[in-house]
């Protein structure tokens, strides 16, 4: 008889799901990756296919770009959990089609608590577990602050656009491959760092197929649906966060959630051989730095030189070099620190920076610095474009995979471990390799330099691409390259995402190349002179390519991953 029973149930609960799965239009149950699409009208491409499907669903619902940004934002919360969030940050860039250019600051902050020296030990030694694992390595979320500092731009009602990842989270969805394999390699670290039970782990192994049910974040985003901004940063939620606080000895408290405010920060465009590239400003050190290597490499003939070719990669590397050993020195928080930000991006200082490369022969970083000035991997981008010509790039972060590992108690969602971009101490190493200055360090209110760097590009005030990419300290040069890609090799916008990529950041003195990459260009790199290190996949890029005349939308999402594009 209870095997009988057992059985009823499960026949009740296949029953119960193909319910569910007939009535609900994102398919949460039975769902496939698109990596290539062209459509008409509008399209979305994110790092999971149900969040790109609940981007394209507002889109055909009368919704403009920014309204399935902001769908898609809030989906990739339930389902790509390792950098999706409601608990981190992130940067918004979007053209409007009246032609105004946007930038919306969402980067988490340093709570008021936080000090320059609060990783060191007694004898000043850098504790960098404290800055990467757990309660103390989380910065104040930005995200929810910026998803309704971007509300003015949309269309919708915000209920309808959080609507689908309401049902996500309480209703359930299938994991991927991917996804399982994420959650079954934290599992121990979900263990060691919570202090609730949390949906992220189970008695058995997770496998491709399972369904994560999250009803402890979907009451959180109910919250914020009835509430508001306020639904998150005061009431219940706030004190469900300051709670697993203080039962972790982190210093979030209600006052700091209270405060936090997303910034809307003035656009940064740079001309390029008769495109316009729109990007994201400090304390996205992306944008300077993008504006850097464009405007170092700008006079060489780089296209004719063509993909991949040994003079190409070089003079790429160098650029590279050149602009990370500035951000080190001279990057942060504009709110905190005078950045020479017109001098770094000067056509005569760049110039100048370009004195000493030699080509075919490989720079040295001891002898390349950071320019005479007078006076994280886990991210997840998306990017979107709609009929009406508007266009969005929106990249986020927790910074390490999931974050802190830490779920804000009955909130049920992961905090972000961002505390450990800023210069835990001055020349030690990040988790990504990355050294700073007294720019970068850690002060209450400020905010933690980021390498995210969403980027529209123009042509003649009309959206030409939406790109973007995760990646930590990877992002700024894949963003650069697959720019170069698109712009002077002429590639297609899959051949731009999915061809192999490299990787330089002043230090340490390697170029990273990741796998696929081929051994005749790592021949040629090695003869003039660089360290190659083999290394995994470099980022997840998104990519959509507008053509003005016809409003025909390609748009295509990474190998790399589970990167999926949707649209109609």
């Amino acid at each position: 008889m209870r095997s009988l029973i057992l059985t009823g149930v499960a026949i009740c609960n296949v029953l119960v799901a193909c319910a569910q799965q007939s009535t609900d239009p994102l398919h949460p149950f039975d769902y496939t990756i698109e990596k290539d699409i062209t459509v008409q009208h509008g399209a979305v491409v994110s790092a999971h296919p149900l969040a790109s499907r609940a981007g394209a669903l507002i889109l055909q619902q009368g919704g403009n770009a920014v309204d399935a940004a902001i769908a898609t934002q809030l989906a990739l919360a339930v389902v790509y959990p390792g950098a999706g969030n409601i608990g981190g940050g992130g940067f918004l860039v979007a053209h409007l089609k009246n032609g105004r250019n946007i930038a919306i600051d969402y980067r988490e902050s340093a709570p008021a608590k936080a000090s320059r020296d609060m990783y060191l030990d007694s004898a000043g030694n850098a504790i960098t577990r404290l800055s990467l694992d757990g309660h103390l390595a989380a910065g104040i979320p930005g995200t929810v602050a910026g998803l309704f500092a971007s509300m003015k731009y949309a269309r919708l009602p915000f209920s309808k656009l959080i609507d689908p990842a309401i049902r996500l989270a309480e209703k359930g969805f299938v994991i991927t491959e991917q996804e399982a394999k994420g959650l079954n390699a934290s599992r121990e670290d979900f263990l060691r760092l919570n202090t609730v039970k949390t949906a992220f782990v189970k008695e058995q192994p997770w496998k491709a197929g399972d369904t994560l049910i999250q009803p402890q974040l979907a009451k959180t985003l109910k919250l914020i649906r009835s509430k508001g901004a306020a639904g998150f940063y005061e009431g219940e939620t706030a004190r469900s966060i300051v709670a697993e606080m203080q039962r972790g000895k982190g210093i979030i408290t209600l006052a700091d959630l209270k405060n936090y405010k997303a910034k809307e920060r003035q656009a940064l465009t740079f001309p390029y051989k008769g495109y316009t590239i729109l990007t994201m400003p400090l304390p996205s050190s992306g944008g300077i730095c993008l504006q850097q290597m464009m405007g170092m490499i700008a006079k060489y003939p780089i296209a004719q030189w063509g993909f991949q070719s040994p003079q190409a990669m070089q003079l790429m590397i160098e650029v590279e070099r050149r602009a990370y050993a500035d951000r080190a020195q001279y990057l942060g928080d504009p709110d905190f620190v005078k950045v020479p930000a017109a001098q770094l991006t000067n056509p005569k200082y760049l110039a100048s920076r370009m004195q000493q490369y030699v080509p075919m022969k490989a720079g040295n970083s001891d002898s390349t610095r950071a320019g005479a000035i007078k006076e994280s991997e886990e991210t997840t981008h998306l990017s979107v474009i709609d009929a009406e010509g508007n266009a969005v790039a929106v990249t986020t972060t927790l910074n390490g995979h999931f974050g802190s590992r830490t779920v804000a108690g009955e909130a049920g969602f992961l905090l972000n471990n961002e505390m450990d971009d800023f210069s835990v101490k001055p020349g030690v190493p990040n988790m990504y390799g990355l050294v700073g200055t007294e720019a970068n360090a850690i002060a209450p209110g400020k905010r933690m330099l980021s390498s995210m760097t969403p980027t529209i590009v123009l042509q003649q005030q009309q959206p030409l691409f939406s790109l973007g990419t995760p990646g930590g300290s990877t992002i700024i040069t894949s963003v650069f390259q697959t720019l170069m890609n698109v712009l002077e090799f002429g590639l297609s916008p899959a051949e731009a995402v999915n061809r192999p990529k490299f990787h330089h950041q002043w230090l340490p003195d390697v170029v990273y190349v990741e796998p696929g990459f081929p051994e005749s260009n790592i021949t040629e790199l090695e003869k003039m002179g660089y360290k190659i290190v083999k290394r995994g996949p470099i980022g997840r890029t998104e990519l959509i390519k507008r053509t003005p005349a016809t409003r025909v939308l390609e748009a295509a999402g990474d190998t790399r991953g589970d990167d999926s594009a949707a649209g109609y």
